[in-house]
């Protein structure tokens, strides 16, 4: 596992759950074509382009390219960069057949083709095994802090969401990787505890 230091945008949820096993770094899903109208998305993906730049990591079929492209043109060039999966004809196991153009998505081709986009897109990478970082916001701070499982959370982390200008439909594990991306758990913890 390697840690990078940009924050990868991928599809879907499944080619999250491939990166999480090779890569330490927050992962954001584009929900595919819903990035398209999801100004929420928009805004965070640029937010956290601005903070530690973003590596986009998208299938290599027609589909993949139309969401890279688009997101080519809401933020700044400078913020990103481009790694590629190769062409590979086969078909995802949890599929039943293969995708329309036949291609392998990020989720289908294995880890080392992963690691070597990422190397040779010049992401950069922090070290070669994932390390804990001391003030990495985690699900226990969220509780502690009342933004879930207590009651009125809710209401809390809505509040949250809305005064850091974050998507208000964000899962637990979207907004933990989100807030990792752009806050330490410090300032998260100052930042609630004033919407209290």
């Amino acid at each position: 596992m390697i840690s990078v230091k940009e924050a990868i945008i991928v599809e879907g949820r499944y080619d999250r759950i491939k990166l999480k096993a090779v890569v330490d770094t927050p992962i954001i899903e584009t929900g595919g074509f819903r990035v398209f109208k999801d100004k929420e998305k928009q805004r965070l993906i640029r937010k956290i382009a601005d903070t530690r730049g973003i590596l986009i990591l998208t299938d290599s079929d027609s589909a993949g390219f139309v969401i890279r492209n688009f997101l080519k043109g809401i933020v700044p060039e400078s913020c990103i960069k481009h790694a590629y999966i190769p062409q590979l004809k086969g078909k995802e196991k949890r599929k039943p057949e293969a995708s329309k153009e036949g291609f392998l998505g990020v989720e289908g081709v294995s880890e080392e083709v992963i690691l070597r986009a990422l190397k040779s897109c010049g992401a950069t990478v922090l070290n070669e095994s994932s390390v804990y970082k001391e003030s990495e916001i985690k699900k226990i701070d969220l509780y502690e802090l009342g933004l879930s499982g207590r009651e009125n959370s809710a209401v809390l982390r809505e509040k949250l969401l809305k005064k850091l200008e974050l998507p208000t439909y964000l899962t637990t594990n979207a907004l933990l990787s989100a807030l990792n991306c752009l806050y330490s758990l410090e300032e998260l913890k100052e930042i609630t505890n004033n919407l209290k």
